[in-house]
């Protein structure tokens, strides 16, 4: 089978989607060499991404499809024109969207329904396409993936599509997550000015990821007891951040902060090894991979207990509600002052991480594009998935 992925989101620094798009572009290239992938974007790729991707696979290309002044219009034009000329068996709309003409089945990755749910965390525009295009993207494609089923009850209730339509899919943290040796770890804070006791949190600093209540808990910290701990926040800056950044220059605490911005995968990895904590206060997610990360590097984490980020961790992190600061700041207290439950949450962290993989997804991933062909009159056996020794659940 020849099958394409949507490349956009490879078109600068990875974060999520592009993390998501990377992982299971080269695991399926790696799992079915027999198939031929291409990553495919009319936007020129980030070099990083074509380093480690183009290379990796004779299996796997990546194409930067020229455009023009009609195909330009990506969607309606360009991207079916691509599919037709190139024969593709299937296209995965990795990042909310798919062609709008096609002659092949596609099949649609919605990571959240944020725009639509918390349209207030977002900026006008993206929010206005949302509710424009995806109702319409969830219509056209012939099959759905989300990663927790908190997603998928949402986007039946939402975007009123049939549940026989959508499959669950649980992302995973990257293989490179794992305990660093301490030494390596000090060399990397040192670099960036992390201290050796700090509290962490890692994503993009927009408003749902709810960073001034993590900033409020910590003002209680220096308020009410003798810690003294270096809040560090490493990520990019997003959108709609002033609320944000005004009250962290009127903070007392301020120079206990340290913004990192975007870190590679070996700095993050180094934080999450060494600190003290985690804490991953969002709002809203449809999975939250930061705190699979962290506790994947034996991290103990703090989070909220949303609905997907609480299917995603289990008992593998302590919850709390994302709002109240004063118990984030407890939370935070109780395992600062008892090593012993510290360490107790990292193990559990670490053993609920390691139920998740990137293999084990790109299988599931296989299994709904043969499904998605199947309903175009086509059929294949389903990829036998080693890690369980057994077939996936029937769909």
């Amino acid at each position: 089978m020849k099958i394409g992925l949507d490349g956009i989101s490879l078109g600068g620094a990875k974060t999520g989607v592009g993390h998501y798009t990377f992982e299971v572009a080269q695991q399926l290239a790696r799992m079915v060499p027999d198939n031929n992938f291409q990553v495919v974007s009319h936007i020129p790729f980030c070099p990083s991404a074509i380093e480690d991707l183009a290379s990796a696979f004779e299996n796997l290309e990546l194409i930067q499809q020229e455009v023009n002044t009609f195909t330009k219009h990506w969607w309606t034009i360009g991207l079916p024109l691509y599919i037709r000329q190139n024969s593709l068996d299937l296209f995965h709309g990795t990042n909310y969207d798919v062609p709008i003409w096609g002659r092949c089945p596609t099949v649609l990755t919605i990571h959240d329904l944020s725009l639509l749910l918390y349209s207030e965390t977002h900026e006008v525009r993206r929010v206005r396409r949302a509710r424009r295009r995806l109702p319409l993207m969830a219509r056209l494609a012939t099959a759905i993936i989300v990663p927790t089923q908190s997603v998928k009850s949402e986007t039946c209730e939402h975007l009123r599509v049939s549940a026989e339509k959508i499959f669950v899919v649980p992302e995973a943290p990257r293989r490179c997550f794992r305990p660093m040796e301490p030494a390596s770890a000090r060399e990397s804070r040192r670099k960036l000015g992390v201290e050796d006791r700090f509290i962490l949190y890692v994503g993009t600093i927009e408003p749902r990821k709810n960073l001034i209540t993590l900033v409020r808990a910590f003002e209680e910290i220096y308020k009410n007891t003798q810690f003294r701990p270096q809040l560090v926040i490493a990520g990019q800056k997003g959108w709609l951040n002033e609320e944000l950044f005004r009250y962290i220059d009127q903070s007392k605490v301020k120079n206990r902060l340290l913004m990192t911005g975007y870190l590679g995968d070996n700095e993050l990895r180094a934080l999450y090894s060494t600190c003290l904590l985690m804490n991953y206060p969002a709002l809203y997610e449809g999975a939250g991979l930061p705190p699979l990360e962290a506790m994947a590097c034996g991290a103990p984490v703090i989070t909220t207990n949303t609905a997907a980020i609480a299917e995603m961790v289990g008992d593998g992190a302590r919850l709390v509600f994302p709002r109240d600061y004063q118990v984030l700041a407890q939370s935070i207290v109780e395992l600062l002052t008892d090593d012993q439950a510290r360490q107790a949450l990292a193990g559990l962290g670490k053993r609920r991480a390691a139920e998740f993989t990137w293999e084990r997804a790109a299988v599931d991933t296989h299994n709904v594009y043969l499904n998605a062909i199947a309903k175009y009159g086509k059929d294949g056996p389903l990829l036998h998935d080693k890690e369980r020794g057994t077939f996936p659940d029937k769909f």
